[in-house]
């Protein structure tokens, strides 16, 4: 069976015998499974894992039976790798031939290349071969660094309300948030001009409209956490107008 990427940043995997599923990690683009497998209930199987994974609405159903042979179990196998854990890949490919298994694409870091094999060695058994083909990619969080690149989210003095300009750094969020299969915390920080007090639940409410105005653009709430800071963190001295105005910010952290 044969897992095929047919959209970017999607993780596809190629099964032993003709068969094959593409996913796109992180967007509401379709997954589809295609190819060859030995019976109906080695079909339900997979596609209920698939459905698990990504929803029933993103998954197209292509997926053939056919009368071939197989190694023993091997549906429950290869269903078994298809897990949560496999979101931790893009542009990736996964390849079962037979009991010969191999992944890749790009992951964050080495701790996730490690884990994402090791997840898949798990799901099988000592006869299957796990070879490790995954490479290190930008990190989200470096990608969330990147396009905020210092700029700071500008709110209406003293309150909550966003500027155009702040608006429009978010909307350049927004897009890679949604490329990402992350969880985010947004953490609001302040000067420290007035009551530690306000400045906490200052920055907090800050926070929490940057998390309102990111639902309004299509991120899922769940997906995100809001902490304020007030003035405890700050990144310079609060000594001068400049450096106070570089401590009135929002960061964005990859949970």
């Amino acid at each position: 069976m044969r897992l095929q990427r047919f959209l970017p940043l999607a993780l596809a995997a190629l099964l032993p015998f003709p068969a094959a599923f593409a996913q796109e990690a992180a967007t509401e683009r379709p997954v589809v499974a295609e190819g060859v497998v030995a019976d109906q209930a080695t079909k339900a199987r997979i596609l209920e894992k698939l459905r698990g994974v990504y929803g029933n609405e993103r998954v197209v159903d292509r997926i053939q039976v056919q009368a071939i042979a197989t190694p023993p179990n091997w549906g429950e196998y290869v269903a078994g790798m298809i897990t949560p854990g496999l979101q931790r890949v893009s542009a990736g490919q996964l390849e079962i031939n037979g009991q010969s298994v191999r992944i890749g694409g790009q992951v964050a870091n080495e701790q996730q290349r490690q884990q994402v094999a090791s997840d898949l060695s798990l799901a099988s058994n000592t006869a299957y071969t796990v070879t490790n083909g995954l490479k290190l990619g930008a990190s989200d969080q470096s990608v969330l660094d990147q396009t905020l690149a210092n700029r700071i989210i500008e709110f209406r003095s003293g309150s909550a309300q966003l500027t155009p300009l702040g608006a429009g750094i978010l909307d350049e969020m927004v897009s890679k948030m949604a490329q990402m299969q992350a969880r985010f915390l947004i953490v609001g920080h302040t000067d420290d001009v007035g009551n530690r007090e306000s400045n906490l639940e200052l920055s907090r409410a800050r926070a929490l409209a940057v998390k309102n105005y990111m639902v309004s653009k299509g991120i899922a709430a769940g997906r995100m956490d809001v902490l304020g800071k007030g003035p405890d963190e700050p990144v310079v001295a609060n000594d001068s107008p400049d450096g106070r105005a570089r401590n009135r910010r929002i960061e964005f952290k990859i949970q």
